[in-house]
C-alpha cells in the first residue's frame, strides 16, 4: 500500500496569516465620547503601545458617530463631535499607519 502526505498548499503571498485585528470603538465607549479627539487619541494610543507593528491594523468607529440624515438620506456625522469632519479624521488615522473603518447599516439609522 502506497500513501502519500500532502501538506496544505496555498498561495505563500502572506495573507492570511492573521485575522483581521482592530480596535472597535463600541467595545469601549459605546456611545459616551464618540469624538474627533477621542478617536485620534486611540489611534496614537495603539502606534505608541506597539499593537500596529504587532498586526493591529483597524481603529473602527462604530454606533453613535452620526446625528442626523442629508436631504438623500446619507447619515451625516455629528457636527460637534467631527467639528473637521469625518474625511479629516480618516486622514489623520491614516497618517499614523491604520486603516479607518466606519460603521453603518442599511437602515436609515446607525443602529
Amino acid at each position: 500500500m502506497l500513501c502519500l502526505f500532502v501538506g496544505p498548499v496555498g498561495l505563500d503571498n502572506g495573507v492570511g496569516l492573521r485575522p483581521a485585528m482592530g480596535y472597535n470603538t463600541w467595545n469601549d465607549l459605546r456611545c459616551e465620547g464618540v469624538t474627533a479627539d477621542a478617536i485620534d487619541a486611540i489611534a496614537v494610543a495603539m502606534v505608541e503601545l506597539g499593537l500596529a507593528k504587532l498586526g493591529y491594523a483597524y481603529l473602527n468607529v462604530d454606533d453613535c458617530w452620526a446625528t442626523a440624515t442629508d436631504p438623500s438620506g446619507e447619515l451625516v456625522a455629528d457636527p460637534a463631535a467631527f467639528p473637521d469632519g469625518l474625511p479629516a479624521l480618516v486622514e489623520s488615522v491614516h497618517a499614523r499607519g491604520l486603516r479607518f473603518g466606519l460603521y453603518g447599516d442599511r437602515g436609515w439609522k446607525t443602529c
